[in-house]
């Protein structure tokens, strides 16, 4: 059995904090041999870049995941194409800097297959992410059948209907993006372990990470705010997936929702 945990999206220094803190005792705690975490709004809330990605990695993140601010800091494109464990979503056009997908070989007896992927429900009109997939999915599986797909979407119709449409194809389908944790995870028919979004590690009391304040006034006075990522107690959201490592069938999901810094 392979054992993985996927973070909920990191939100700026608060977030960072919270893997700093626990990540190390979680990966005994919980015997974790994989773990992967969205890391889009991981610098100030929005974006990443190279000292944040080395701070993520020092936690004991093993491969970083992306989303719809992957280019929020310009800084990204200098390390981007050199960073093997960091993806963004593979239904960017073609040429587009970076990778989509990741192999990965854990403890030299099992490889892992991460991808990340877009929606387009209320999101940018990239390649579709249900034919992307089916593109990627021909050429993994020549190497592995362990497959975890982060697919970083805002409508949950979207994200449910992609994980029908991989039941059985892939070990998981993780949802991430609206950093609000769903109830609903589930191992589908046919042996993939689902969540429609996995969560935030950031900042509990906040709409989303950011200082509640400011985007209730955005809200009220319909005026340009500047968002600031907000303070105070911290949560930790994750998902932890029992994977077998023969069939690349998830065993059992589990969700976590901790408050960790008060």
């Amino acid at each position: 059995m392979l054992r993985v945990l996927m973070v909920g999206d990191i939100v700026g220094r608060p977030g960072r904090k919270a893997v700093r803190d626990l990540l190390r005792n979680y990966r005994k705690k919980y015997n974790l041999d994989l773990i992967i975490a969205n890391g889009e709004n991981a610098a100030g809330g929005n974006g990443l870049n190279n000292t944040v990605a080395n701070e993520l990695y020092d936690s004991g993140i093993d491969i970083i995941t992306m989303g719809n601010h992957t280019w929020d800091k310009r800084e990204i494109l200098d390390f981007i194409e050199h960073d093997h464990t960091l993806i963004r979503p593979a239904n960017y056009p073609p040429g587009t800097p970076g990778r989509g997908s990741v192999v990965f070989s854990v403890d030299n007896k099992s490889k892992v297959a991460v991808i990340n992927l877009s929606g387009r429900v209320f999101l940018s009109p990239l390649d579709c992410p249900f034919r992307i997939a089916d593109n990627i999915l021909a050429e993994i599986k020549k190497n592995t059948n362990i497959i975890i797909i982060d697919f970083h979407a805002e409508a949950t119709s979207e994200k449910i209907a992609f994980g029908w449409y991989m039941d059985g194809r892939v070990s998981a389908v993780i949802g991430t993006h609206t950093h609000v944790q769903t109830a609903d995870e589930r191992i589908l028919p046919y042996g993939t372990g689902y969540i429609t979004d996995v969560g935030m590690t950031g900042p509990r009391d906040s709409v989303l990470g950011v200082d509640k304040e400011l985007v209730i006034q955005k809200f009220i006075s319909q005026m340009p705010v500047r968002f600031e990522v907000a303070s105070g107690a911290i949560q930790f959201n994750g998902i932890i997936l029992d994977i077998c490592r023969t069939t690349g069938k998830t065993l059992k999901i589990e969700r976590m929702n901790e408050i960790v810094c008060l």
